[in-house]
């Protein structure tokens, strides 16, 4: 009895914090093309060319700044586990040993080292799994000269699959650790 009703907390507070994770949709705001206006003196060529300029403005495309681009980059980059496992594979030291430069060429920011699993296991299971694999990934970090006070780690287990299906390939892309910034 005990134990179903820390499993109930557990599928609770999960669904609880799904929940509160999703947010509303946002409505895109599209703005229409507008002319430049033509004054009075305005000669045709002169309002021709002030309208080409404005629709090349407005097909230039927003560049991202170096850095935000860097930050992508360096959340994209995922980190892999074997199956059940927890122990770092020679790329995933590679991936972290990326990751280290990256945070001691950018010491304001901190990160959140996310554990994540398969669906195989119980829930409780896969949340400590995860966890471990967090913690395997910071202490990693630490060792290569990241203060832990700017790593914090989560376990989500089974609850964030980037494949939702249930076959090998699916499985393995979910046993991931993942580095993500978390004071922007």
């Amino acid at each position: 009895m005990r134990e179903r009703r820390r499993v109930g907390l557990v599928v609770l507070m999960v669904a609880g914090a799904v929940f509160l994770s999703t947010g509303c949709a946002k409505k895109q705001i599209v703005e229409k093309e507008t002319q430049p206006p033509v004054q009075d003196g305005m000669k045709t060529e002169q309002a021709a060319g002030a309208l080409d300029q404005a629709r090349a403005a407005a097909q230039e495309p927003v560049s991202i700044s170096g850095r935000e681009a860097e930050v992508k980059a360096f959340e994209n980059e995922v980190i892999y586990f074997d199956f059940d496992r927890y122990t770092l594979t020679p790329d995933a030291a590679a991936t972290l040993d990326r990751k280290a430069l990256f945070l001691k060429a950018n010491p304001d920011l901190a990160v959140e080292v996310q554990g994540h699993c398969d669906e195989r296991g119980t829930a409780e299971y896969n949340m400590a799994l995860g966890d471990r694999r967090a913690e395997a990934a910071a202490d990693y970090l630490v060792t290569m000269g990241i203060a832990r006070e700017r790593l914090t780690t989560v376990s989500y287990g089974e609850e964030r699959p980037i494949d939702p299906a249930s076959n090998e390939e699916a499985w393995a892309k979910n046993r991931r650790g993942q580095v993500v910034i978390s004071n922007r």
